[in-house]
């Protein structure tokens, strides 16, 4: 792994980045002026010598549970779902492009003329080579969210943690929405949230993180400058571990 500066904890992380992050303040589609934040911040956060990997969702272009609840397949909305998260991982590699940091994408489902296969070692050898690695299409397979494909990326490249950007402060003991007497919790455990259902991330994900000791760090992205912020360690948000 590359040798970290400034002080950044961490070596190598994955962010998973819901599809709700690249519509800004729009009810869906692309925000461009969001995604080239999102784009100045990674390329600021990769400058403290910490290899990033980035798992997108396409939530915001396509829901793949709301397409077969109107009556489509699962399994083909699924499919469509993993595309929309191709899109997103695009327009997220050509934001990253314009501001000259050197990008690769990488699809779980075989696109070779837009992105790369995804292959392990090859991502690996990457992100040893500064680069910062856009993972699309989930795990390639129906019934699994963005998330479980974040967390499974994450184990597989040697993230020392993920780290989940939302548009809340972090995990709160209940819906905050719903309930404005919620509290924030700024550290639980995974069996906890499972438990208490929390809604860190899917129960898929969670579990496979418990299971391999990986923590995850929620956090709010849309407060400028916090994705560097919980990439030089600094106590956002809320731990999961």
């Amino acid at each position: 792994m590359t040798q970290v500066s400034g002080g950044a904890p961490y070596s190598r992380v994955l962010l998973k980045l819901s599809g709700a992050a690249f519509k800004g303040p729009e009810r869906n589609g692309l925000h461009w002026p969001t995604v080239d934040r999102i784009a100045g911040e990674l390329r600021d956060a990769r400058a403290t010598g910490v290899e990033i990997a980035v798992v997108v969702g396409g939530g915001n272009i396509w829901r793949g549970e709301e397409a077969a609840a109107q009556g489509m397949e699962r399994a083909a909305a699924d499919y469509a779902g993993m595309v929309a998260t191709v899109l997103n991982a695009l327009a997220l590699q050509d934001a990253l492009e314009s501001k000259g940091v050197d990008t690769r994408a990488q699809t779980a489902i075989d696109m070779r003329e837009v992105a790369e296969p995804f292959i392990r070692r090859r991502a690996t050898r990457h992100l040893e080579k500064g680069r910062i690695v856009i993972f699309g299409a989930g795990t390639g397979n129906p019934y699994f969210t963005s998330d479980t494909a974040g967390v499974l990326r994450g184990l597989e490249i040697g993230a020392e943690v993920i780290m989940k950007a939302t548009d809340v402060d972090g995990v709160y003991d209940s819906d905050p929405d719903k309930n404005h007497a919620a509290k924030l919790l700024r550290e639980v455990s995974h069996l906890e949230a499972l438990n208490r259902n929390l809604r860190v991330m899917d129960a898929t994900a969670i579990s496979l993180a418990k299971d391999n000791n990986l923590p995850i760090i929620v956090f709010n992205m849309n407060v400028p400058g916090n994705i560097v912020r919980v990439v030089m360690g600094e106590p956002i948000g809320t731990v999961v571990r």
